[in-house]
């Protein structure tokens, strides 16, 4: 089983997110992650979802995406070639004697405490996947009430030559 994340060009007109999803529950693949915003170009919108699969599966999921009339461009993103981030907001209850040990990995990770409370604190973390999955795994111990995670998001290095206008 391999991860593939997939930057997509699509229009930005209604009911494109609907039509790409349908396509996915339509054969039975499952979204790991997903992202949708509009770009530098009011135009497009860029999609960016990671799913999993056997190398078939994820060739066919390639092929069927690009079939799609809203879809104008679809480029993997590969470890070393592009950069990927996901943003966390995790809210931390804690008292007062918690809330130095939580700042301290909060520091550690470069990570922004951005609310507290008498009796919580509201954390905001970038990064990759692996970063975020270990900072929840060093809050183990806290209690944790809750966390929301935005989806993988991700550019290609360098310059693009799409062509795109």
């Amino acid at each position: 089983m391999r991860k593939m994340v997939l930057s997509l060009l699509v229009d930005n007109s209604s009911g494109v997110l609907s039509r790409v999803s349908g396509l996915f529950s339509r054969r039975g693949y499952n979204i790991d992650s997903l992202s949708v915003g509009v770009t530098e170009d009011p135009k497009y919108s860029r999609m960016t979802i990671a799913v999993s699969g056997d190398d078939l599966t994820l060739a066919q999921i390639a092929k069927q995406l690009n079939k799609l009339e809203d879809v104008v461009e679809i480029t993997e993103l590969k470890d070393g070639s592009s950069v990927c981030r996901e943003l966390v907001l995790v809210k931390v209850k804690s008292s007062r004697e918690e809330k130095q040990a939580i700042i301290a990995m909060t520091d550690v990770f470069r990570a922004k405490i951005v609310d507290v409370s008498v009796d919580s604190l509201m954390i905001e973390l970038t990064g990759n996947a692996n970063k975020i999955d270990a900072f929840i795994g060093l809050l183990d111990g806290f209690e944790i009430e809750s966390i929301v995670r935005t989806g993988l998001t991700g550019l290609t290095r360098g310059i693009n030559n799409s062509g795109k206008d």
